[in-house]
């Protein structure tokens, strides 16, 4: 990844398009690109810097995830949407495509999940379990085809694979996600789950500022979308 798609830019703020497959900041290795690192040169070349770039990162979405990243360019503004997403004050809203057709079109999620970090996979119980973190969100069906549907999730809490696993316990996986129950992957190695809008009151200036992600040129997505309820 050598180009940044920039949603949203002012002073305080940086918000971007993440591609499926980069990393939002690098691993352990350390050897592969990743949004952070384009974002900082995308900085230092726009506005002629030298030295180190600051840039904040308030929260990432998976790898194989695309969507709205949120970027901070001063530790002010880091330290302020960082208090907001303590307090539920972002809202995140993903769209996701899923394996057939939920019986119910518009559901309230809630349950315990639990992190495995050596196999990197969370899972879902439905009563509260030692050492398990309570999930929340919402979610309504706005298309749908013979094989798949296209959900709208609104995030409530804002956990590890959260959207992933609670879709895939009650019986819709994500398309392309082998981790959690899909029967195949994507071609492109992407899962079909995409952060298409964040909306907020900016800390600094009070405007409220919504950002939406455009999707990736793709058949199946482009489908859903235009039969769009």
């Amino acid at each position: 990844m050598k180009t940044l798609e920039v949603l949203f830019e002012d002073n305080h703020f940086l918000i971007v398009n993440k591609p499926a497959g980069v990393l939002v900041q690098k691993d352990k290795e350390g050897n592969e690109s990743n949004l952070e690192e384009v974002a900082k040169n995308y900085l230092k070349e726009k506005y002629k810097k030298e030295g180190n770039v600051y840039l904040g990162i308030p929260h990432r979405i998976d790898r194989p995830t695309s969507g709205v990243i949120i970027f901070c360019k001063t530790s002010k503004a880091l330290e302020r949407i960082n208090e907001m997403f303590q307090r539920r004050e972002i809202n995140k809203i993903y769209w996701a495509i899923v394996k057939g057709n939920p019986e119910i079109e518009h559901d309230n999620l809630i349950h315990y999940l639990k992190r495995n970090e050596k196999q990197n996979k969370t899972y879902v119980y439905e009563k509260e379990t030692t050492n398990a973190q309570r999930a929340e969100l919402n979610y309504s069906v706005i298309s749908k085809s013979d094989n798949y549907s296209l959900l709208e999730v609104e995030i409530i809490t804002g956990r590890h694979h959260q959207i992933r696993a609670q879709l895939s316990h009650i019986g819709l996986p994500i398309k392309g996600d082998l981790k959690y129950g899909f029967n195949r992957s994507n071609r492109d190695g992407s899962i079909s789950l995409h952060a298409r809008a964040v909306s907020f009151v900016h800390p600094v200036t009070k405007e409220k500022i919504e950002v939406k992600a455009p999707m990736k040129n793709d058949s199946l997505w482009n489908a859903l979308i235009d039969a769009i309820l």
